[in-house]
């Protein structure tokens, strides 16, 4: 654990957008840290009714992939800004479908990627994608 004499190099910055769902537990949507965001994973919940989104895991991905524009334009940045995912998925056979709805938000060059399977999420959920962008170095 570090020592409360080493300072933090950069300061940390929340971002809240109430486009995306609000935290349903003691963490920020996303942080930002030096020329970093850290955008936590994002559910397929609706910010509008604060429930699962209804329909396959497509439709999940869709609205999980909102929930994260919607945060990175909290901080006024985009997918072309992200550079490192993790996608966590309760059945790898939703692979193909998640990955078809993902690789549409990405240009030519895509993020770093990881894919997890994962033994439940939050609120029966099928899918659950996190992110980190970059500030361009500012």
């Amino acid at each position: 654990m570090p020592s409360d004499d080493i300072a933090r190099s950069a300061p940390l910055t929340a971002f809240v957008s109430e486009h995306a769902p609000a935290p349903i537990g003691p963490y920020s949507q996303a942080v930002r840290c030096g020329s970093l965001l850290f955008c936590s994973g994002q559910t397929p919940i609706d910010p509008a009714t604060g429930e699962l989104v209804p329909g396959d895991v497509a439709a999940q991905a869709r609205q999980v992939m909102r929930n994260l524009e919607a945060v990175l334009g909290a901080a006024n940045l985009a997918f072309a800004d992200v550079v490192k995912t993790t996608i966590f998925l309760i059945d790898m056979a939703d692979f193909g479908a998640v990955n078809g709805v993902y690789g549409a938000a990405f240009g030519e060059i895509p993020p770093a990627r990881s894919t997890v399977a994962v033994a439940a999420l939050p609120r029966n959920a099928r899918v659950e994608i996190e992110m980190i962008a970059s500030f361009g170095g500012t």
